[in-house]
This record gives structure tokens, sequence and C-alpha cells, in this order.
């Protein structure tokens, strides 16, 4: 592999005058953090690390987590090796570049021709691009077919048994691969299904301990689109393999689906246009079955499914990407198939072709819309000796400690939070992390917010007018593993943040009561709120559902982040 590079933006090398605004903007957040240079100027030094040290982890909980640079990325996509998208390998990486992405995940459906000549294909194509373009990570992946459930991003990092890992993976263990998949009416042995879900992850898990690949994760895609990841599934799988299966999407792709006049007057956000059906959890509402503010209601829900799972005290991560198939206003077709040949004998869809008149899509180009920002240490970043490059290391293990935060519509350029007690030193913990305090100890959750600079790829200049902070108290694991409420969590401050410009920090002050407790945030560009699925005085102005047909995502964007965890002990 060709010798990893620091993103443009990151590298002292690569003049201002060479990089876009988006570009210049991630520059200033690095000068500002006193980061900018410092991996360049550690040169060998930082390529010397463990995994472990590249990933900034201290394994020591209440320590000062390291300073970080945040790494756009969507671990969502599909190309030509999906049979049911469209655009080649190298026009979604050009795109993505486009859009300031700095790493991708390609993640294929999984059927016969792509386990059988897909992977394979795409593999090869993965390798050169990587050489082409060092500053940027690429990942295979692939979609999995939850056997009784929905669908997992499965990815691995770079070496030399990445694809066969996956082809294995999807061979043994794909829902749809064995007819084990939803549990529904054509295939009741729902308990064998479910357990074989564990059974994948567990095997998953044993790759990476014996060393056959450097590492993998497993998020859960569009978990409320059907209705079928139930809330113990959800469970058994964190369980299973707590260092594999990270957490979820919070907000799917398909953003593009409800722009008026685009697909029909019922159309939703992320295609969330199912209702429950037989296959589906028994135990959630009608109203889990669509999109608020373009996420997911697992994750939306203030004290709903993404709160009862961080209640018990243990991270669960959500994601946002594109779920790239069809683009919104493109002008490309699938190519027409040569005679006699299908996607079970090539593994490939034929290169599409431009019509020059709009097609049907749903989707935004990756980086366009939906962006996850993980953080890593920068100094560590670089390439190492053996094994796969740091870089795709280190944003897998910022991907596992939780460094991260999402948005839509490019709401804001930077967001860093630091939680610290008073009087105390020291930069504290960030998201995912953990501090450990006393009963009464007094906090300070500080976050700094670096405003838009520049207009998005819609032509708006987007402008975050409220940030909410969210606390909920930690209670341990569940009796009723299909609990999907967490009675403890509400909105427990709202800071209107209308007009204000560049960077700037709130300093939220917070005592540890007898209780444990997180905290997270959220905030919107307030043109679509009210009143939260549990009620005001849980979410008073949360998301809301849009009109069927009536969801222009750009005109209602959100960013959500991770939540810090205190652990409050009585010493």
């Amino acid at each position: 592999m060709t010798a990893q590079q620091l993103p443009s933006w990151a590298d002292p090398s690569v003049s201002p005058a060479a990089l876009d605004p988006q570009g210049l903007s991630r520059r200033g957040l690095l000068r500002r953090a006193g980061l900018f240079g410092a991996a360049s100027a550690l040169g060998s030094a930082a390529t010397s690390r463990t995994p472990a040290l590249a990933a900034g982890d201290s394994g020591r909980p209440g320590g000062e987590d390291p300073r970080l640079a945040y790494l756009v990325g969507d671990h969502h996509i599909h190309s030509v090796y999906s049979h049911d998208a469209k655009y080649t390998f190298s026009q979604l990486a050009a795109k993505g570049a486009e859009y300031g992405l700095d790493w991708m995940v390609f993640t294929e459906h999984s059927n016969v021709g792509h386990a059988e000549h897909g992977a394979a294909l795409e593999h090869r194509e993965i390798l050169r691009a990587r050489a082409e373009n060092p500053r940027q990570l690429i990942f295979q992946g692939l979609e999995w077919y939850i056997p009784a459930a929905e669908h997992c991003t499965v990815f691995t990092a770079p070496g030399p048994h990445e694809a066969d890992l996956l082809t294995r993976f999807e061979s043994a263990y794909d829902g749809k691969l064995l007819a084990y998949d939803k549990g529904g009416p054509a295939d009741t042995d729902t308990a064998r299904n479910e357990a074989h879900a564990v059974k994948a992850l567990k095997w998953l898990d044993r790759q990476r301990r014996s060393g056959y690949v450097d590492d993998v994760l497993v998020l859960a895609n569009h978990p409320m689109r059907l209705g079928i990841d139930s809330p113990h599934e959800l469970r058994a799988w964190r369980d299973a393999a707590p260092d594999i299966m990270i957490g979820m999407e919070g907000a799917p792709g398909a953003q593009g689906a409800a722009i008026p006049g685009l697909r029909g007057a019922t159309s939703v956000r992320g295609e969330y246009e199912n209702k429950p059906s037989a296959q589906s959890w028994p135990g959630y509402p009608a109203e889990a079955y669509v999109t608020y503010g373009g996420f997911d209601w697992a994750t939306a829900t203030v004290g709903g499914l993404w709160d009862s799972l961080l209640a018990e005290g243990r991270l669960f991560s959500v994601t946002t990407n594109s779920d790239a198939h069809r683009i919104v206003h493109d002008t490309w077709k699938n190519g027409d198939w040569q005679p006699g040949q299908t996607f079970d004998d090539t593994g490939r869809l034929p290169d599409p072709v431009n019509t020059n008149t709009p097609q049907p899509g749903s989707d935004f180009w990756p980086g366009q819309f939906s962006r996850t920002h993980v953080g890593v240490p920068l100094p560590h970043y670089l390439s190492g000796a053996g094994g796969a490059p740091i870089g795709y290391r280190a944003v897998m293990a910022g991907m596992r400690a939780g460094r991260v935060w999402v948005d839509h519509g490019h709401l804001l350029d930077g967001l860093e939070v630091r939680l610290t007690r008073d009087g105390g030193r020291g930069r504290g913990v960030t998201l995912g992390g953990r501090l450990r305090v006393r009963k009464g100890e007094r906090l300070t959750l500080n976050v700094t917010v670096t405003t838009a600079s520049r207009p998005n790829p819609h032509g708006i200049l987007p402008e975050l007018t409220h940030v909410d902070v969210i606390r909920g108290a930690v209670r341990g694991p569940v009796t009723d593993r299909d609990t999907w409420k967490a009675p403890d969590t509400r909105v427990v401050r709202t800071q209107d943040v209308s007009g204000r410009t560049g960077t700037y920090t709130l300093r939220v002050p917070l005592t540890a009561g007898e209780e444990s407790f997180y905290v997270r945030l959220r905030g919107s560009d307030g043109n679509r709120n009210g009143t939260g699925f549990l009620g005001a005085s849980v979410d008073p102005h949360g998301p809301v559902p849009h009109p069927p047909g009536d969801g222009d995502p750009w005109a209602d964007t959100w960013f959500y982040s991770n939540p810090v965890f205190v652990d409050v002990e009585g010493f």
C-alpha cells in the first residue's frame, strides 16, 4: 500500500491557496486546538506507536482524553457491486472527496453474485483506489442481512485477509443467503435465527482477537425502518461482542426521499414509509415508523430506545450516512446487460449511462448531506510498520471509543465537548468518555461550537439556533430486555445560540447527585420542532415528523453527539 498521508487540510505542506473553504475552516479548527503541524513534526516517532497508543486510549476511567481532530466519513455506501445501486466505485470516491470526506466504507449488499464474484472484484478496485488516493481512507465492508432482523454495516481494517473475512462471513452468517432473514411468515424459526446472529458476531470477535484481521466493526442500519430490530435483539448483539457491535444509525440514508414533488405525496425522509407488519416487533408504537427531523425514532425520542441502552451505563454509538444507491436529481441510469448476463453470474452491474435527464432517486452523495465526525489524535494518524495503517485503525478506535458526533446539511463546522471537574486541571473527558467523581461534586460541560463558515452544498449558509443538553440516570442492566424507555432522561437545558457565529464555548454547570448519569447534546436550525414523543416535560421542543411528501431535508437539519458518562463513586 502507498504510504498513508494526512488529509490535505491537516498537512502543513499543502498551501492554504490549494484548500477549499471547508478545508480552510477545518485547518482553522486544528490551529485553535494546537494540533496543526503536530503530526508532521512528530514524523516517524508518530508512526511507531502501537495500535492502542495510536487510538489515544489511556485505559484510565476519569483520566484525560487526548486532544482530537475530527475526521468526516460515511460508513454506508453502495456501488455497482450492489444489485440495486448504480454508480461506479470511482464516481462515488470522487464525490466523497468533493464533499470533504476523509474516510468511506463501501458496504455492498450480500447475495450469491456478490459472495461468489463481486467481493473479490471490488477488493481489487479498493486496492487501486487506496494507492491513488493516499489522503483518503477507503474501507471495504458489507451490508449484512441480520438473521431475524434487518441490516448492519460490517467493515474491517485493511490487511491481507479483509476481503476473505467478509466473504467467509457473508457465506456462513448472512440471513438472506441462508433464508434466515426477518423471522417472518416465510421462516418462523425466529429463535434459531436470532441465535445465529449472535453466533455471527462472536465469530467476528474471534477473528479480531486472533489477529486474523486488525479490526472489525458492526453498526445496525436503519433500525426502525421496518420495526424488526427488537430491543432484546439490539441488547443481545451488543452483549455478544461489545467491542465489535458498537452502535446503530441514528439517522438513515435516503434523506432526499421526501423532497416536495420528487417521489409523491406519501414519501418520508429515509424512505421510512413502511407500516408494522407481521415481522415487526409488536411493542413499538405506530409513531416509531417515521423519521423525526430525519432521525430514526429510536434516536430522536428523548427517553426512548437509545437512551434506554445508555441508561444501562454502556456506550452505544449513533452515526449517520448516505446509504447511497440513487442520487436525487441525478441523470445517470443503469447500463444494459449483455445478453445472458445477470448479477448472480457477474457480481457487478454494468456501468451507468448518462441520460442528461433527471432519474428517480432518494439519496445524496457521500458527504453531501449526512456526515459522521470521528475524533482521532492527529499526531498518531500516520502509517506504522506492519498491519493496517494507523489512520484506518485510529478511525475505527475513535468509533469504538464513542468519539462521534453527527450532523445534517453541514450544520456545523466543528464541535468539541469536554466534561471537567470544577477547580480541577487538565482537559477532562470527551464524547464516549467516563469521568469518575464524588457525590455532590460540581462539574462543567464545556461545549465549543464552530458555526458553519460557508454555504452548504445546497447553497444555504446553515445557522445553529439552539443547543440542548440531555441528561439521563444510569441504573445498570435492565430486567426487561425489551424495554425501550429511560424514564429518568430528559432535556435539562436549552441554550439559545441564534445569531452567534464563529467559535464560541458554552459552559454548562452540572452537579453529581447520588446516581451515575450521562449527558449528550443535540441542536438544530430551529426550523421545525415541537413536543417530543414522550411529552413536554421530557422534551419540550424536539424534532417532529414532517407532513408526508413535504420533507425538504435542507430546511430541517440537526446535530447529535454521543454521550459522556459520569460514574459517581464514594471515594
